[in-house]
């Protein structure tokens, strides 16, 4: 059961939710960066790594047998907001391609490195699979 919580009287969020309660088996996926599964990148792109690092996610989260409407937690780390806010726009249908419109309780972050030098996104999920 994956229930989503929204306060009375507060806004709704886009592209997030502001809680979720859920109960099954949890699901968690290290962080995924937007290289292919032989950890090679294809592109120096925002976006295009995004769309791969969000394809990985979905990979891993197929493996436990879930998918996108499991996810309940995603974190966001970025190397560069500006980047980040001005290509929102192109960021939305690259996630709903991956993930649908499946909107888990998000946190992005800025950060001024990532481990890999060319990964520009890298993200982690919590998901749960209902019992």
């Amino acid at each position: 059961m994956i229930k989503h919580l929204q306060p009375p009287g507060w806004l709704p969020p886009k592209g997030y939710a502001n809680g979720i309660a859920a109960r099954g088996t949890q699901i968690f996926v290290g962080g995924q960066i937007g290289w292919n599964s032989q950890q090679q990148f294809e592109t120096d792109d925002f976006i295009a790594q995004t769309g791969q690092a969000l394809r990985n996610i979905v990979e891993v989260l197929r493996e436990a047998g879930a998918g996108p409407e499991h996810m309940v937690r995603m974190t966001w780390y970025i190397t560069d907001r500006d980047e980040y806010n001005s290509r929102l726009g192109e960021l939305g249908p690259v996630y709903r391609e991956a993930m649908g419109r499946n909107f888990p309780a998000m946190t992005c972050v800025q950060v001024a490195k990532l481990v890999e030098a060319r990964a520009k996104v890298e993200i982690e999920v919590t998901a749960v699979l209902p019992d």
